[in-house]
């Protein structure tokens, strides 16, 4: 990690790929899409049209791959962080809890 700049422990990797989260807490389990903006051995971040989400949800997320050579992925993770981008999207930072 000599000469990172980000004081983060895992590199991020730029994804800009479209997802589906499932809101864990909501009896109903909604989906929601989403497009993941990056993602770390440890986190997410994910930018949804609505606009917010309240810090402690949990989510399921799936991104679906379009390569045979890279799976897709499905995990449980917890939102940590929310921030309006506009009067209708925020970005969201999500901790990984699990991955499926």
């Amino acid at each position: 990690m000599l000469g990172y700049d980000d004081k983060r422990n895992f590199y991020r990797m730029m994804v800009n790929s479209p997802c589906e989260l499932s809101l864990l807490d909501d009896p109903a389990q909604r989906s929601i899409l989403a497009i993941c903006k990056d993602i770390s051995a440890t986190g997410m971040s994910l930018e949804i049209e609505q606009p917010a989400m309240e810090i402690g949800t949990l989510l399921d997320v799936s991104i679906e791959s379009n390569s045979d050579q890279i799976p897709s992925l499905n995990a449980k993770a917890k939102v940590i962080r929310c921030t309006a981008e506009t009067e209708n999207t925020c970005l969201l930072g999500v901790e990984i809890s699990e991955m499926k």
